[in-house]
């Protein structure tokens, strides 16, 4: 069996879980839901999911970790919100949060402007921060990605759009 699977996940107080053809889960934050395999069994008694594959498949291993996983994330999505915060290193690199769009001035000869999909919002505290919020933890770090993606980190000055927490190891430049 997964060892993911294994397991049990806690239900934390105000959010609610449904089973039927798939898991809605329904908290403070938002609701979300999730398509169940017929290669699992979900079971929910005082407050505690369990998963347990049907048959000893390999693939119903599997499923059954992926699904645990992914539960697990909404619950916490619903529940607390998932955010991933971004960087900006470089002379004349700025950001600014407007509604629904985030404008980023990268160096480029035009501003670069990313509209944010619906359930993502998107602040900037300081001008070289971004703060990437949301209740689905895919949509949030793929956000995140195509906007690092603009502007990478390159390795000789480290300037571009990074991660709070990412490390940028810098090369040593050419000798002559």
């Amino acid at each position: 069996m997964s060892r993911v699977a294994n397991n049990p996940i806690t239900v934390p107080k105000g959010v609610e879980v449904t089973l039927g053809d798939g898991i809605a889960v329904k908290g403070p934050l938002g609701s979300m839901s999730q398509p169940m395999s017929s290669d699992v069994t979900v079971a929910l008694n005082d407050g505690v999911l369990t998963f347990a594959p049907v048959g000893s498949s390999i693939q119903a291993n599997a499923m059954a970790g992926t699904l645990r996983a992914l539960v697990n994330n909404m619950v916490q999505g619903v529940s607390k919100g998932f955010e991933r915060k971004l960087t900006l290193v470089g002379v004349g690199y700025r950001a600014q949060a407007q509604g629904d769009a985030l404008n980023l001035s990268l160096g480029f000869s035009h501003p670069v402007v990313h509209k944010m999909p619906a359930g993502i919002k998107v602040e900037t505290p300081t001008q070289t921060e971004i703060v990437i919020k949301g209740i689905d933890r895919q949509a949030v770090g793929q956000v995140a990605a195509d906007v690092r993606a603009y502007r990478p980190p390159e390795p000789y000055k480290g300037k571009g759009v990074r991660y709070s927490d990412e490390v940028v190891i810098k090369k040593e430049t050419k000798k002559k």
